[in-house]
């Protein structure tokens, strides 16, 4: 009985979040985001780093719903929703803990493992975001090319001039924009 029950609460959790049903969106928010934070903070996470991975995760998940009809799930939304938040977070220290072992190690050549349809893959992926970023309007480019260098929301507040507020919704938006540029591409089915 308990199982049915999950299953319909589930598949009312995913229509809400495909359809934009904000009573439902705010009440996924408000259950998963003290997980996240939790998550994010035992690695020594900002809360800059939680809103991003959050934001970022939304995103996924939502094309993941929308897109990939990943209906019906082993596990709830939730823990799904989990899932996502932990690899973005993992992958996002690890490529920080790679940075920091490049600038420990000066200029020094790095012998790649990688083999050459890897390079290529990576190659399209990236043309790909930068073909979509440079769509983006300036305010928007902006916005990204400071995320990009690290500034957090304090400093891109100071530096426009918007209040943190503000900043932090402006730099979500621009992500979300850059994403959903990024997702309709057919080319990027093809490269995942």
């Amino acid at each position: 009985m308990g199982n049915k029950m999950d299953t319909t609460k589930n598949k009312h959790i995913i229509e809400g979040i495909i359809t934009g049903d904000h009573q439902i969106i705010k009440s996924f928010y408000k259950r998963n985001l003290p997980i996240v934070q939790k998550l994010i903070f035992m690695y020594n996470g900002t809360i800059e780093d939680v809103e991003d991975i959050f934001q970022e995760s939304m995103i996924l998940l939502y094309h993941k719903l929308r897109y990939k009809n990943l209906d019906p799930f082993k596990a709830t939304i939730n823990t799904y929703f989990i899932g996502i938040c932990r690899n973005l977070w993992r992958n996002q220290v690890r490529k920080t803990k790679h940075m920091e072992r490049l600038d420990f190690a000066g200029n020094c050549i790095k012998e790649t493992t990688d083999s050459i349809e890897d390079i290529i893959t990576k190659a399209d992926q990236q043309d790909l975001f930068h073909k979509h970023f440079n769509r983006l309007n300036s305010s928007k480019k902006n916005m990204l090319v400071m995320v990009f260098e690290g500034k957090s929301t304090k400093d891109i507040a100071y530096i426009t001039g918007y209040s943190q507020g503000y900043t932090r919704k402006k730099r979500a938006l621009s992500k979300k924009s850059l994403m959903q540029l990024v997702f309709q591409d057919p080319l990027f089915s093809e490269l995942l």
